[in-house]
């Protein structure tokens, strides 16, 4: 069993306990209203309803602690991903490199995840989990430091693919166990608060990374957009990894689990020969679900990872500006996500999913071709905050879809699909960037994401209908 944390925060580590209290703030914010009015001919019907909400916000105090020090992670991996989002490209960019090579740099960690995805699962069963998230907590800011180091092409390269092979191990895990450590109930808000976590606290990265570099420049009496300054910025994110990957050595191994995955394999080759046709439908479900993510990633990628930079060559913008836009970005698009389970109320997952692609595809192309930065900005803040909406809705749409056994292979189908997309996508954006325009890579962004929902429709439109 798992150990589990208790109230009051006395024997838990300060930032736990800062995950903790966000976790029960959401948790009543979205599972407890009490009404304007009583009414009094129901007080029983309403007793019942106030108890079970309190029972379920209990409920969530005493998760599992790997559950907090996966979230307390997920914090710094958010803090990491936007300030290294801010400086990398544009330190890349300070030593000479165009956007057709960055696009190439930006592409080399989905390279690598996709590389390692399969070897890491592969290792995580055979070694544990534990050593692996603890490898990845020290090997991925090392490996950024080494990016902010070097200054020739083939060595940024070959640093930031190593990067994405160290990094792959948190998106492998983290969803498996964040969903084997929550009961059906609890999973949607912590799934929406992990992602809250991820893109919306981890967005203030924005700001520190915008920060830092203007804070060097000035001691240095230099442009913030000048190598020196921007190399600091990518050392603050490696140092955000490394130290919230400490509290890791707290993780407890599921010890039970090697248990329960020998005994289902065991069951599952005496019931080998009968499940032919079983595991042929799971592979062409597999195919469903993981070929619109695919054509959505390479859409995102191609936007997404260059964003910042396109800010840059397009705006002119200094590192500090650049920061405050993307920190409020984040921030309001991660508290937008935690409002997902009250849409999924009136709307269906797949409706929700759907639509939003479907509205966020020409908000892509907005961005591309807005003649002024007010307009560009106000795009990609709708757009930012559509996409962290259905972040959540969308991993627990595709977690329902399968079996209890097959999330986990789900889950790293899942990093390789992102993987190839986010190779794909950024180096078609710099190639369109550098030989046709700027604006180019949105509208190829902006047609991925009218794909996508239209194959998702076209999989699962009449099963979602059927089953309303």
């Amino acid at each position: 069993m798992l150990k589990e944390f208790s109230w009051p925060f006395d024997h838990c580590p300060l930032p736990l306990a800062y995950v903790k209290v966000w976790a029960c703030i959401y948790l009543f914010r979205s599972n407890v209203h009490m009404p304007s009015v009583s009414n009094s001919s129901e007080p029983r019907v309403q007793g019942d309803k106030v108890t079970q909400k309190r029972a379920a916000v209990s409920s969530f105090w005493r998760l599992p602690r790997n559950v907090y020090l996966l979230l307390l992670f997920t914090t710094g991996k958010g803090f990491q991903l936007s300030i290294a989002a801010l400086t990398l490209n544009y330190y890349v960019h300070s030593l000479g490199y165009q956007p057709d090579f960055i696009g190439v740099f930006s592409a080399m960690p989905a390279v690598g995840a996709c590389i390692a995805a399969v070897p890491t699962g592969m290792l995580v069963n055979r070694i544990g989990r534990k050593p692996v998230l603890l490898l990845t907590a020290f090997l991925t800011p090392l490996m950024l430091a080494l990016c902010a180091l070097v200054t020739s092409a083939p060595l940024l390269l070959v640093a930031n693919l190593i990067q994405g092979l160290v990094s792959t191990a948190y998106w492998v895990t983290n969803l498996p166990l964040l969903s084997e450590s929550t009961t059906q109930e609890q999973r949607v808000g912590v799934l929406a608060l992990n992602s809250f976590l991820l893109l919306g606290i981890g967005a203030l990265g924005n700001l520190l990374g915008g920060a830092i570099p203007e804070f060097v420049a000035g001691l240095l009496h230099v442009s913030a957009g000048s190598t020196i300054p921007l190399r600091w910025g990518v050392f603050s994110a490696a140092l955000f990894t490394f130290v919230f990957g400490l509290p890791l050595w707290l993780l407890q191994e599921p010890r039970g689990l090697d248990k329960a995955t020998s005994r289902e394999a065991a069951s599952e080759q005496a019931n080998e020969v009968r499940d032919v046709r079983a595991e042929q439908s799971s592979t062409w479900l597999f195919v469903k679900l993981l070929l619109p993510d695919l054509v959505f990633t390479m859409g995102e990628g191609a936007v997404v990872a260059l964003i910042q930079l396109y800010f840059v060559l397009r705006f002119q913008l200094l590192p500090g500006t650049l920061g405050i836009i993307f920190t409020i970005s984040g921030l309001a698009g991660g508290i937008f996500s935690l409002t997902a389970p009250l849409f999924v109320k009136r709307w269906s997952k797949l409706r929700l999913v759907t639509s939003v692609q479907y509205i966020s595809a020409p908000l892509m192309v907005l961005i591309g071709f807005a003649p002024t930065l007010p307009l560009a900005i106000t795009g990609e803040y709708a757009r930012s905050f559509l996409r962290t909406l259905i972040e959540p809705v969308y991993a627990a749409f595709a977690m329902e879809q399968v079996s209890d056994r097959q999330r986990a292979i789900l889950a790293g189908c899942y990093a390789v699909t992102w993987s190839i997309g986010f190779s794909i996508g950024p180096t078609i954006a710099g190639w369109l960037q550098s030989s046709v325009s700027l604006s180019a890579s949105f509208v190829f962004g902006g047609f991925c994401l009218l794909l996508a929902p239209s194959l998702l429709l076209l999989f699962f439109g009449k099963k979602n209908t059927s089953m309303q």
